[in-house]
């Protein structure tokens, strides 16, 4: 039986197709153009959340399990740093690269973290990996290149991509994969220019081995294929090293941030690490999209390098929710669940509950209280059979979304 319940909540986080705005006609003479740049779907994520903010604006409680964001602020040693340089810096513009500091600081990272050595000259700082990924699509690819990302995947690759009047050429992952590409299903696709890879996964979790990271490297090395990794999730594992692929091929385009890990999504500062030909291509187009990362934020994030010990305590905390949501979640009757290796989210099949993980969604966040995210996010074709859910939040908030969704399938058995 379909589950079915409240249509003007679900109307609400649903957008069918992207919003065309209306050409503004002025007077009879003249209508003025609006780009189709912006006619690409929204995140629907944010859609979630501002249902759920209506909701709690009415007095009622919601337990979030939909957006990917730390619950606890940015770690001491950041705050502080923030805080002195507000009181005795100028807090002007930075260079286009960033706080030679923040550079340097992060070329140490890599060689602590990974045994890699990657110059601060190769690396950039930037207005989140937001500001990252834009910076990287328009240094690395012409309008009309084919660049391949996985679903279910994130979905901004795909829309500022398609922004950029670049094709995107979409690399169905599954179970048989680990939810990840493989020189076998790139090579199905056709020639391609590009391919975004994350490892961890926004929204599976899963991870590249070391081994099979280098097998994606070595096919993109053969096919000339500009390889861009996306690493915002290092850091979040459990039981699994992640492999940075700057240690594997200089020519590959690392984009990482401090939001994740770190705990500084507000703060909006990221990073690049570029081969050394992309390094000025790079550079003037952020002077001139945006001058600089804040600087303020880059003196917090040299902060944040220094927190490691409260860091790890965020992880600890994640792997304690990660547990909570594998053990209850089959209690609940959802059963079919990606590898969680890395990041704070479970990627969950939910289609014998319901042929509409958006209307699902939508009943949970009425009925129940609990905020998740439909599948379409991710995968556009198949995504409705599928929610993520978000562990990133309190561990009592996580345990008690686990008891109502199990009340919720024990009322729906009887």
């Amino acid at each position: 039986m379909k589950f079915r319940g409240n249509r003007l909540l679900k109307a609400s986080i649903c957008l069918q197709k992207p919003f065309v705005a209306p050409l503004r006609r002025h007077n009879s003479e003249m209508t003025l153009k609006i780009s189709s740049r912006a006619n690409i779907a929204p995140f629907y994520v944010m859609e979630v959340m501002r249902s759920a903010s209506e909701k709690e604006n009415r007095g009622e409680n919601v337990l979030h399990l939909e957006v990917g964001q730390p619950s606890t602020p940015a770690p001491v040693e950041a705050r502080a740093a923030a805080v002195q340089a507000i009181e005795n810096d100028i807090l002007g513009y930075t260079s286009a690269l960033g706080l030679d500091s923040l550079r340097q600081g992060l070329s140490t990272l890599y060689r602590n973290n990974y045994n890699c050595e990657v110059p601060a000259s190769r690396i950039a700082v930037t207005m989140g990996a937001s500001g990252a990924f834009t910076l990287a699509f328009l240094a690395c690819f012409e309008p009309g290149d084919r660049v391949a990302v996985p679903t279910p995947g994130y979905p901004c690759y795909r829309n500022v991509l398609e922004a950029l009047n670049i094709d995107v050429v979409e690399v169905p992952v599954g179970p048989e994969t680990r939810y990840q590409p493989s020189p076998e299903l790139l090579a199905s696709v056709g020639p391609i220019d590009g391919l975004v890879v994350a490892s961890p996964s926004n929204p599976t979790g899963t991870m590249l081995s070391s081994e099979d990271l280098t097998d994606l490297i070595h096919w993109c090395q053969a096919e000339e294929v500009r390889f861009i990794s996306d690493e915002i999730y290092h850091g979040i594992t459990y039981g699994i090293e992640a492999s940075s692929a700057a240690s594997l091929w200089e020519e590959v385009v690392v984009v990482n941030s401090f939001s994740k890990y770190f705990s500084m999504t507000g703060w909006r500062v990221g990073w690049l690490v570029l081969p050394p030909d992309l390094v000025s291509p790079v550079e003037r187009l952020a002077q001139n999209a945006f001058i600089a990362a804040t600087s303020v934020s880059q003196h917090a994030a040299l902060g944040a390098l220094a927190s490691r010990a409260e860091l790890e305590e965020n992880l600890r905390r994640y792997a304690t929710n990660r547990e909570i949501l594998l053990r209850g979640l089959p209690q609940a009757g959802i059963d079919n669940l990606a590898p969680a290796d890395g990041a704070f989210y479970i990627w969950a099949q939910v289609d014998h509950l319901c042929d509409d993980s958006q209307e699902l969604a939508a009943d949970w966040l009425e009925g129940l209280g609990i905020a998740v995210t439909p599948g379409i996010d991710f995968d556009p074709v198949n995504g409705h059979r599928f929610i993520r859910f978000s562990f990133a939040g309190s561990t009592a908030e996580t345990a008690e979304a686990v008891a109502e969704l199990s009340k919720w399938a024990e009322a729906r058995r009887s």
